[in-house]
C-alpha cells in the first residue's frame, strides 16, 4: 500500500534485539495487522545479520526468495512493507565504496517490489574516523548528507524513514531545543524524510503533545514515534502483555506515525497489538465526542475475548494447528543472554532461548500444610503434561489432556506481566501485602522485646500473610495451567516468565509462612532483621529511581521485586536461571518442618543413603541411623531452620540449617550426643562382625570441630536433601534460597556446608549458587569438603 507522504503510518515494527520472528510469524502478524487495520510494517531485527552487523552483504538467492514472499506477502494485505537497513556500527560516511555498497543492498531490495525504505543510526557511538572527520562539519551532517543521497538514489520514495542517534529527549545534548546534532538534523535533511522519534525516553511511559511540539519544531517536521512500551528486549525476566496506553490520539496532530517495537516473543503480541489497533481506529475517526475516545478499558476487555479465541487453538511452535492427541514436538528452549545496559532503543539484546484459597488465619503453633495441594489433586490438575517421547516418566506423575486457559487466569496472567512502568492489580497486591508484611513481622517475632503486639495487629498480620500466601497459590496454578494450555506456541514464548515467578513466590511464600513465630526482633543479640531491610523501601521498582528512569534501570520486573523484598534479595545468582528442559506442572510447596515431618525425612535420606551405596550395608541396620547422622541433631535443637519440600504426593525434599554453629556444638554435646550415645553404642569388633558398622557408629563418638576461621566468617551452616527423580530441578534451588533467607533473616553472615569429594552434581549446584570451597587439606573435617559463601 503506497498512497501519499501525509498517510498516518501506525503498525509494527520488528526492531528488537534477539531471534527475528520466523516467516510463518510475520505472515500471522500481517493477518493480525489486516483484521485490526493497521497498515505499516518495518523490517529491522537487529541480530538479522545483514540487517546490521554484516550490512554491506546482498542477500542469497533463497533469502531473496524469503524477502519477496514477505514483501508480496504485505502488498497482498494492504500494507506497507518498509526495510530498514542499519549501517552505522562501521560505516565510514566519506567512503565512496561503502556508499555503493549501501546503494547495491538496498536496490536489491527495490528489485523484488519493496518501495519504502529506513535507514537507522540508533545505538552507535558518536565519534567518527579520521576521514569523516575532514569530510564532514558534525556526526549529524555525515548522516544527513548519506541519508539524503539514498533518498534521491532510491527516487524520493513517498515512506522514507530516518532514525537518529540522538532519538529521544534523554539522548539530547543538552537539550532537544539546544541540541546542535537534531538542529542539523532538521535544517540539513530532505523534506521528504521522516525522522523516527521515541519520546521523551527509549521507553517513554507517556507521550505528550507538547513535547512532541518540541520535537517537530526542532526537527522542522513531525517525527514517527518507534515506540517501545511492549520492547522487552532488555531484561530477561520482563514480558508485557498489557494494553497500549499513555499515548492520547490527539497525538495524530503532531506526528507522521507511530509503530510498536513488541515483545520479542511474538505470542506476547496479541493484546498490545489489538489495543493498538482500537488507539488507531480513534485517531482515524477523531471529530467525534468523548464518548468515543480510546478507553483502555474497553479496549482491553475487547483484546482479552479474541485472545481467549486464540488460546483455545491447538497451535504447536510456528502456529501449526495439530490435532490435540498428538505428542508435542521436541522442545526448543531459549537460553537468554546476561544483561547490560548498552544497547538502548530496542533496548537489551535477550538472545535466543528455562486457585486454592487458604482463607483461614496462620496458627500460632505452626503453619498449616498447603490447601492447594489437596484442592488440586481433587481437580485432576497437578498431572505432569509435557510430554516428551524421550523423557523419562516423572516422579509418580501422570499425563492429563490439554485444556484452554480459563478468562481468570488469562485476566491474571496479563495482570501480573501489564507495562514497563505500570503493575497490574494482581502484582500492586502481591507486592503491597509483601512489603507490609515485611515491614510488621515484629508483631509475630519470636522475642517480643518487652514490647508485645496487640491480638488486632497480630490477626492483622496473619490475614494479609494468608491473602499473600493465597496469592502465590493462583500463580502456581498459573503455572501449571500454562504448562497444560492446549495452545503449545503460547506455552512456549511466556512459560519462561511464569516459571521464573512461580520459583520467586515459592521463596517469599515459604519465608511468610516461615516468619511467624520465628523472626528474632531487633532487640535480639542475634536479631537483625532491620538491619536485613534497610536497604530495600516501600516504593516499587519503578519508583525506586524515579518515575521518568528507564524501566532497565531497575531489573526484574514483578520477579525482581519480590526478590529485593527477601533477605537475599541482592544475590541474583540464587534466583535467575534458564527454565528446565522439561517444563512441569506439578505443584511443588515449601513450608516450616514439622515434628509429623520426621518419619518421612528419615524414610527419605534413608532412601538415598541406600541408591548412593548401591545396597543396604551393615552400617544403616538401624532404621533410624541415616536419618539421626543426617537431619537428627538439627530438627531436636533448631527446628526453626528446618525446611520441607513437598508436592502433592509428598514429601521429597528438605533443607535444615544451624543459624550459630558455636552455640549449636554446645547444646549437642549436652543433650543431642549423649541421647546417641545410649542409642548406638560403640561394640567391639567381634561382637557384630562388621567394621563398617563401627566405623559408622564412630560418628556420633567422635568430635566434630570447626575452625574458628571458617565459624568467624560463616557461623551458619546447612545441609539439602532431595529425591533426584523431581522434574524441575530449580525447586532445589527454591528450597536453598528459602533457607538461606531464614538465616539471613535472624542474622547470619555467611553460610556452609559439606560435601563429598565425588558428588561432582552437588559441588556443580552449589557452585552455580556462589558457594566456593572455603577450606582445603587438613583443615577440612574428616573426607568432607567445606563450600561456604556470604550472606
Amino acid at each position: 500500500m503506497m498512497e501519499g507522504r501525509h498517510e498516518f503510518l501506525c503498525g509494527v515494527v520488528e526492531g528488537f534485539y534477539g531471534r527475528p520472528w520466523s516467516m510463518e510469524q510475520r505472515k500471522v502478524l500481517f493477518q493480525w495487522m489486516q483484521m485490526w487495520s493497521l497498515n505499516t510494517y518495518l523490517y529491522g531485527p537487529k541480530d538479522d545479520l545483514k540487517h546490521r552487523l554484516l550490512w554491506r552483504e546482498v542477500y542469497s538467492a533463497e533469502e531473496e526468495a524469503q524477502l519477496k514472499t514477505l514483501v508480496c506477502e504485505a502488498e497482498s494485505r494492504d500494507l506497507t512493507f518498509v526495510y530498514a537497513l542499519s549501517p552505522g556500527q562501521d560505516i565510514v560516511f566519506s567512503s565512496s565504496c561503502d556508499l555503493t555498497l549501501l546503494k547495491r543492498k538496498l536496490r536489491q531490495v527495490s528489485d523484488l517490489g519493496c518501495q519504502a525504505f529506513a535507514l537507522l543510526f540508533d545505538d552507535i557511538d558518536h565519534s567518527m574516523c579520521q576521514s569523516d572527520t575532514e569530510a564532514f562539519s558534525s556526526f549529524a551532517h555525515a548522516q544527513v548528507i548519506v541519508a539524503n543521497e539514498i533518498f534521491r538514489f532510491l527516487g524520493e520514495p513517498p515512506v522514507f524513514l530516518f532514525c537518529p542517534t540522538e532519538y529521544c529527549s534523554s539522548l539530547c545534548t543538552p537539550s532537544v531545543s539546544k541540541s546542535s546534532y537534531l538542529l542539523t538534523i532538521g535544517e540539513d535533511l530532505l523534506p521528504g524524510i521522516s525522522v523516527i522519534w521515541t519520546g521523551n525516553k527509549v521507553i517513554s511511559r507517556e507521550l505528550s503533545p507538547e513535547s512532541l511540539a518540541e520535537v517537530q519544531s526542532v526537527l522542522r517536521r513531525p517525527p514517527l514515534i518507534w515506540d517501545n512500551l511492549h520492547a522487552n528486549d532488555y531484561d530477561s525476566r520482563r514480558v508485557f502483555l498489557g494494553p497500549f496506553k499513555g499515548r492520547p490520539t490527539g497525538l495524530r496532530a503532531h506526528l507522521r506515525g507511530l509503530l510498536l517495537n513488541p515483545n520479542c516473543e511474538f505470542e506476547a503480541n496479541f493484546i498490545p497489538l489489538h489495543t493498538l489497533g482500537s488507539w488507531y481506529k480513534e485517531v482515524k475517526e477523531e471529530g467525534k465526542g468523548d464518548e468515543e475516545a480510546y478507553s483502555v478499558d474497553r479496549a482491553l476487555s475487547s483484546a482479552l475475548q479474541d485472545w481467549m479465541k486464540e488460546l483455545s487453538l491447538p497451535l504447536q511452535p510456528g502456529r501449526q494447528v495439530r490435532p490435540t492427541d498428538l505428542k508435542p514436538l521436541t522442545l526448543s528452549v531459549k537460553s537468554k543472554s546476561s544483561d547490560s545496559s548498552d544497547n538502548q532503543r530496542g533496548a537489551q539484546p535477550k538472545c535466543p532461548m528455562t486457585s486454592s484459597r487458604s482463607t483461614g488465619a496462620l496458627a500460632s503453633d505452626e503453619i498449616p500444610a498447603d490447601p492447594v495441594m489437596s484442592q488440586v489433586l481433587k481437580a485432576g490438575e497437578n498431572q505432569v503434561s509435557w510430554s516428551f517421547s524421550h523423557e523419562k516418566t516423572p516422579r509418580r506423575g501422570l499425563c492429563s489432556g490439554r485444556v484452554p486457559l480459563s478468562e481468570a487466569q488469562v485476566r491474571l496472567l496479563v495482570g501480573l506481566y501489564y507495562l514497563p512502568h505500570e503493575h497490574g492489580p494482581p502484582a500492586q497486591n502481591l507486592l503491597q501485602d509483601l512489603t507490609w508484611l515485611k515491614a510488621n513481622c515484629h508483631c509475630v517475632s519470636v522475642n517480643g522485646n518487652g514490647k508485645k503486639a496487640s491480638p488486632q495487629k497480630v490477626e492483622e498480620w496473619r490475614e494479609r500473610a494468608g491473602r499473600f500466601l493465597s496469592a502465590c497459590n493462583d500463580v502456581a496454578l498459573l503455572h501449571g495451567a500454562v504448562v497444560n494450555s492446549i495452545n503449545r506456541a503460547v506455552l512456549y514464548d511466556l512459560y519462561p516468565y511464569i516459571w521464573d515467578l512461580r520459583n520467586t513466590l515459592l521463596v517469599a511464600k515459604a519465608f511468610i509462612c516461615w516468619l511467624e513465630g520465628r523472626i528474632l526482633s531487633e532487640g535480639s543479640p542475634l536479631g537483625s532483621w532491620k538491619n536485613c531491610f534497610h536497604w530495600c523501601g516501600a516504593s516499587s521498582g519503578a519508583e525506586l529511581h524515579g518515575v521518568e528512569a528507564e524501566p532497565w534501570v531497575f531489573k526484574g520486573g514483578l520477579s525482581g521485586e519480590v526478590q529485593m523484598l527477601l533477605p537475599v534479595g541482592t544475590s541474583s545468582e540464587l534466583f535467575s536461571h534458564p527454565p528446565p528442559l522439561f517444563p512441569t506442572s506439578r505443584l511443588y510447596n515449601i513450608r516450616p518442618f514439622q515434628q509429623k515431618d520426621k518419619v518421612e525425612l528419615y524414610r527419605m535420606v534413608r532412601q538415598l543413603h541406600q541408591r548412593g551405596k548401591g545396597s543396604q550395608d551393615a552400617a544403616i541396620s538401624h532404621p533410624d541411623f541415616i536419618g539421626d547422622r543426617c537431619l537428627g541433631a538439627s530438627l531436636a535443637l533448631c527446628p526453626e531452620y528446618s525446611l520441607v519440600l513437598e508436592d502433592e504426593l509428598g514429601v521429597c525434599g528438605c533443607a535444615v540449617g544451624i543459624l550459630d554453629v558455636r552455640s549449636f556444638a554446645k547444646r549437642c554435646q549436652a543433650t543431642w550426643l549423649p541421647a546417641m550415645w545410649d542409642k548406638y553404642p560403640l561394640r567391639p569388633h567381634g561382637a557384630s562382625g562388621h567394621t563398617a558398622t563401627k566405623e559408622a557408629l564412630l560418628y556420633f563418638h567422635e568430635e566434630q570441630d570447626y575452625p574458628d576461621s571458617l565459624l568467624y566468617h560463616f557461623p551458619s551452616q546447612l545441609r539439602l536433601e532431595a529425591l533426584p527423580e523431581l522434574v524441575d530441578c530449580s525447586v532445589s534451588r527454591s528450597l536453598l534460597t528459602a533457607l538461606l533467607t531464614a538465616l539471613k533473616a535472624n542474622g547470619s553472615q555467611g553460610v556452609f556446608c559439606e560435601v563429598q569429594p565425588t558428588d561432582g552434581l552437588r559441588m556443580e549446584f552449589l557452585t552455580k549458587l556462589g558457594f566456593l570451597e572455603i577450606l582445603r587439606g587438613e583443615a577440612r573435617p574428616r573426607e568432607g569438603v567445606v563450600l561456604g559463601r556470604l550472606l
